[in-house]
């Protein structure tokens, strides 16, 4: 049965109809891209129904009226608050970790350079650029790198989780415990059961809000490295292809693009092509505008 022939959920706290869910696709592909499938209307309702009870609001109606009051600035932030509701964030520390062991190939091979640039354009909540921190700090033999990172998401609220660089213990239960005493500070009292990036470590990342659908990014190239995973499963051939011209440029001639698991970006052949097991490099590498 297909998104427009299922009947309102009305087993629900609010009534959540077909016409709803239209609504919410088409407002969510507008600000980050993000196809919805039919199979997502119970997780949209959930998420969404939140933002209702906290907002104090009845019918999802009034929401979207909310939302499309575009000179109000409370629909400017209620807006930040939808894509937040909807973004998935998953994530966890050396995800795919064969990437990190080619990106720490790839930092031997750039030593000696005066400049390193990497980037993170989906850091979620920031597993993934400290990631590439630890990576970078353990070919350096400590912190003070030529290395820069830059770490962009959409999500504001999982860029402050970032920034903090605070986390449950089990997220790191999966490291080296050699390679958590390194990077990680454990809570005590009220912090018991938590552990904290070094500061050294969060202070090799800069974290920015970048929506990747927005005309024009505010970064500026060339990167060694950029970390897109996971993300762009999320948007249609088109919006990925538009996402990917504009990542192009950015890429330095030598540069890898780290893609996740489950893309592939055969339909943007003339853009990159497979270098490895999801690691992409320049179709042309004169694509590249090194600065």
């Amino acid at each position: 049965m297909s998104a427009l022939q299922q009947p309102t959920l009305r087993e629900h706290e609010y009534d959540f109809t077909s016409k709803d869910f239209e609504r919410v696709r088409k407002l969510i592909y507008k600000q980050a891209g993000i196809s919805l499938s039919d199979s997502k209307r119970e997780m949209v309702y959930s998420r969404l129904s939140r933002r209702l009870r906290a907002l104090g609001l009845t019918r999802f109606d009034d929401y979207f009226h909310l939302l499309e009051r575009g000179d109000d600035s409370n629909a400017g932030d209620e807006m930040q608050s939808f894509v937040n509701s909807l973004t998935t964030n998953l994530t966890s520390f050396f995800r795919e970790a064969h990437h990190f062991s080619l990106l720490a190939e790839q930092l031997k091979i750039l030593k000696g350079r005066e400049r390193i640039t990497l980037w993170c354009s989906a850091a979620s909540t920031g597993e993934e650029p400290y990631s590439m921190a630890m990576t970078v700090a353990e070919q350096f033999g400590g912190y003070d790198t030529p290395v820069t990172i830059l770490a962009t998401d959409i999500d504001t609220n999982v860029l402050e989780t970032a920034r903090r660089g605070v986390y449950m213990q089990d997220r790191v239960e999966k490291m080296p415990p050699e390679q958590v005493r390194r990077f990680f500070l454990k809570g005590t009292g009220s912090q018991s059961g938590t552990v904290r990036v070094r500061e050294e470590l969060r202070n090799m990342v800069t974290f920015r809000r970048l929506n990747l659908l927005d005309d024009r990014w505010p970064v500026r190239g060339p990167f060694d490295a950029i970390f897109c995973r996971n993300v762009m499963i999320y948007f249609d051939k088109p919006t990925q292809y538009q996402i990917l011209q504009k990542f192009a440029p950015l890429l330095h001639p030598e540069g890898l693009f780290y893609a996740g698991h489950s893309e592939s970006f055969f339909h943007a052949a003339d853009l990159f092509k497979l270098r490895g097991k999801t690691v992409y490099e320049l179709a042309a590498k004169s694509q590249a505008k090194v600065a």
